[in-house]
């Protein structure tokens, strides 16, 4: 087993897929999209397309160089949070997606303006979504960059450059169809990439797969001291992990513009529910074969070769050290590669979705007299100027160190999706409540959340039970005060109580 590391071959393979990357979202962007089409897409992209594009968005350069680090130092413990899914999906599936295609919403927020009648609302979580949206762009261009840099011995700041300027390019040319469909060319190349690395791996463990499955039923998988269930649900467990990530994914599914923007692409329910089960069967799958990997690199490394170089790499770089010494030239090059995707992927959705929610839930409530040219002109702009402020603090942070704040920061922002997340639960599962209730329920699952992430203790409430706590404030102070303030009557086909009209109803249902 064994590579000299990142060479020339590798590099060209990289170099020509970044380059078929730019040229795929040039072409995709041929036709000049205005309007609606910039935004929702022109309703000719194949259901699996988005459902690759929602996948590869979600699994960013972070998750892949973290997952297997978590099997390789420890269990199988934070697989369980892609089980989520099997909660998320048939949830989104029967209470969000039904009202999302029915309304016909442009952004995400523009359902909570439609449900609570303010636009003060709707430009208010946008603005929380694009500040959240900014700093995961820069930590997403940053911490892969600094690992390959390390890896390829290319300059960092080309890295950021390169990785920040072709998403930009085709984010700025074609809008969402565009991203779609690079996106599905990443998220394809991902899937394929890591793949072929685990196959390259078990090839070349003395027992192959077996050697990892005995690994597995010897306490690899779950060890002993690990909670299966725990009656106080504010302390871990792994149905706490299940339960807290499906609320996480349903709030990422339901209120975060970049995976709703998939959504406002067609209001054929049918290609929306595909679109989820695919997305997550593939979700599912991937982060089994990250742990199979992490796994198999923890048999290799550890038990097989205690002592040689690669047993004293740390857990969070240990896949990348594999991919740069571990696998024959050329494949290599795929697998940094796929690195690169799934950081692509993310930043080209980013700057897509900002440029969206700011024109559509934040420009148009300023001037509303806007018309289809301006509004794509204002989104690329967005783009742009977006793309190029993530890139140079990127930047600033390859050359300054300051993680630590990002960090923080990405913890204090995901707070605030959880908060929004509450929101729309709010709004959708309630008749009765109102705007004073949407903004008590923002206000009050923000302290409490505030106050238990940095006033009480670490151990005090597990961070799987955040978005749990978020939710049933939200719904407790939302409905109470709204009652209080006299309530308001839901808008038609805004609430669960509308869906077995809206799917008795098919008049409306755009076929494409």
């Amino acid at each position: 087993m064994g590579n000299v590391g990142f060479t020339t071959i590798d590099m060209i393979i990289l170099i020509v897929y970044l380059l078929v990357v730019l040229v795929a979202g040039l072409l995709f962007s041929k036709k000049e999209m205005q309007g609606k089409e910039f935004f929702k897409g022109d309703g000719t992209v194949p259901w699996y397309v988005t459902s690759v594009s929602i996948f590869a968005t979600l699994l960013s350069p972070i998750s892949f160089m973290t997952l297997a680090g978590n099997s390789y130092a420890g269990t199988w413990l934070l697989w369980f949070a892609q089980l989520g899914m099997i909660f998320a999906i048939p949830v989104a599936i029967r209470f969000f997606l039904p009202i999302y295609a029915r309304l016909d919403i442009d952004t995400a927020y523009d359902y909570l303006q439609k449900r609570f009648g303010s636009k003060a609302l709707r430009a208010l979580s946008a603005v929380f979504f694009i500040i959240y949206q900014i700093g995961r762009m820069s930590i997403i261009m940053y911490l892969p960059s600094v690992a390959l840099a390390t890896l390829t011995k290319i300059d960092v700041n080309i890295l950021i450059i390169a990785m920040g300027a072709i998403a930009i390019v085709y984010s700025y040319t074609g809008g969402v169809k565009s991203v779609l469909w690079t996106d599905f060319i990443q998220g394809s190349v991902l899937l394929i990439g890591t793949v072929v690395g685990l196959f390259f791996l078990i090839a070349n463990l003395k027992g192959g797969f077996g050697d990892i499955a005995s690994e597995l039923a010897s306490g690899k998988f779950i060890s002993g001291n690990e909670t299966i269930f725990n009656p106080n649900l504010l302390k871990d467990s792994i149905f706490l992990i299940i339960l807290g990530s499906g609320i996480n994914t349903l709030s990422s599914y339901v209120s975060s513009q970049d995976i709703v923007q998939r959504f406002t692409t067609t209001q054929n329910v049918k290609k929306l529910n595909k679109m989820m089960f695919t997305n997550g069967v593939l979700s599912i799958f991937i982060a089994s074969v990250f742990y199979l990997i992490g796994t198999g690199l923890y048999v290799y490394y550890q038990v097989q070769h205690p002592g040689s170089e690669g047993s004293s790499i740390p857990q969070d770089q240990i896949f990348t050290y594999f991919i740069a010494y571990g696998l024959p030239v050329g494949v290599t090059g795929v697998l940094i590669a796929a690195i690169y995707a799934a950081a692509q992927s993310t930043i080209s959705t980013g700057l897509n979705s900002v440029a969206t929610s700011w024109t559509l839930d934040i420009q148009d409530v300023v001037s509303s007299n806007l018309d289809d040219k301006k509004r794509t002109k204002i989104a690329q702009y967005v783009s742009l100027g977006v793309g190029v402020f993530s890139t140079v603090v990127s930047i600033v942070m390859a050359h300054t160190g300051i993680t630590s704040a990002y960090v923080w920061f990405n913890g204090f922002m995901g707070l605030v999706l959880g908060v929004l997340g509450g929101i729309f639960i709010l709004g959708i599962f309630t008749k009765r409540a109102n705007l004073k209730g949407a903004y008590a329920a923002m206000i009050a699952s923000s302290i409490v959340l505030l106050v238990i992430k940095y006033a009480l203790p670490a151990e005090a409430v597990s961070i799987w039970a955040y978005s749990l706590i978020s939710i049933v404030v939200s719904l407790i102070v939302g409905y109470v005060v709204s009652v209080l303030t006299g309530g308001r009557a839901a808008p038609e086909n805004t609430t669960v109580y509308d869906i077995a009209s809206i799917h008795a109803d098919k008049s409306w249902e755009v076929r494409h």
